[in-house]
């Protein structure tokens, strides 16, 4: 039997990137192995080994680095090379602050913006999550769950600018989030609140909406905190 864990996509799947240019899909792979931590803070990043794995050639690849510069995911030094970021908690509080204020206004748009094609889409991931039962041990797959349910949220206010913005910091607070994944005892609970999200939003009830924005990000920040 299919795990439930694999019943929802996570992240941009194969088939989109198929259609992008070879820059764009190579910028979000490598965006999301950095949010992942699957390229560690620290680690060198090697454009021509990366384009050799993503099957791209360098200039897509060395344009997604570019893009991934300005996201604060990888930095670059004269004569040493570009490495993948380090995470800092000390900008917990400066990216919490930033999310408190947008998160809530993405779920109220969305409640009075989203199509009848993505309420349903938000419906039916609402109930992929609700009736997964995932062990421990899949707390790193839990948070690609994560990702999908906010650009689901982002993409439904219909404002790509507040999209864009919004996907930025999301990606720096998964980062966190994913350093100290050991340290936390469950974040099946964390996940598990995206449902009563998902159906304000889908059901287009902006004031609750906004109101579990915001609560699921103050919970995180909480969350991070007590661990470090």
């Amino acid at each position: 039997m299919e795990s439930p864990l694999n019943a929802l996509p996570v992240l941009p799947p194969a088939a989109e990137d198929a259609v992008l240019s070879q820059a764009e899909a190579a910028y979000r792979q490598l965006r999301d192995k950095l949010i992942m931590l699957e390229i560690r803070p620290g680690e060198p990043i090697n454009d021509g080994q990366l384009a050799a794995e993503l099957g791209y050639g360098r200039t897509p690849v060395r344009e997604a680095i570019k893009r991934l510069e300005i996201d604060h995911l990888v930095v670059s030094y004269p004569r040493r090379g570009t490495f993948a970021t380090s995470v800092d908690f000390t900008e917990l509080a400066d990216v919490s602050e930033i999310r408190e204020l947008l998160e809530p206004l993405a779920a109220r748009r969305a409640a009075k913006r989203a199509s009848a094609q993505m309420r349903q889409e938000l419906l039916a991931t609402a109930t992929t999550i609700a009736t997964m039962d995932p062990s421990p041990a899949e707390s790193r797959d839990l948070m690609r769950y994560d990702l999908t349910v906010h650009r689901l949220i982002y993409k439904a206010a219909a404002n790509p600018h507040l999209e864009d913005t919004l996907i930025r910091y999301d990606n720096l607070a998964t980062r966190i989030w994913c350093l100290v994944l050991d340290k936390v005892p469950s974040v099946s609970g964390h996940i598990t609140e995206h449902v009563d999200l998902l159906k304000a939003v889908a059901e287009g009830d902006a004031d609750k909406a906004g109101e579990l924005a915001l609560h699921h990000v103050t919970s995180f920040e909480q969350t991070i905190r007590k661990v470090l």
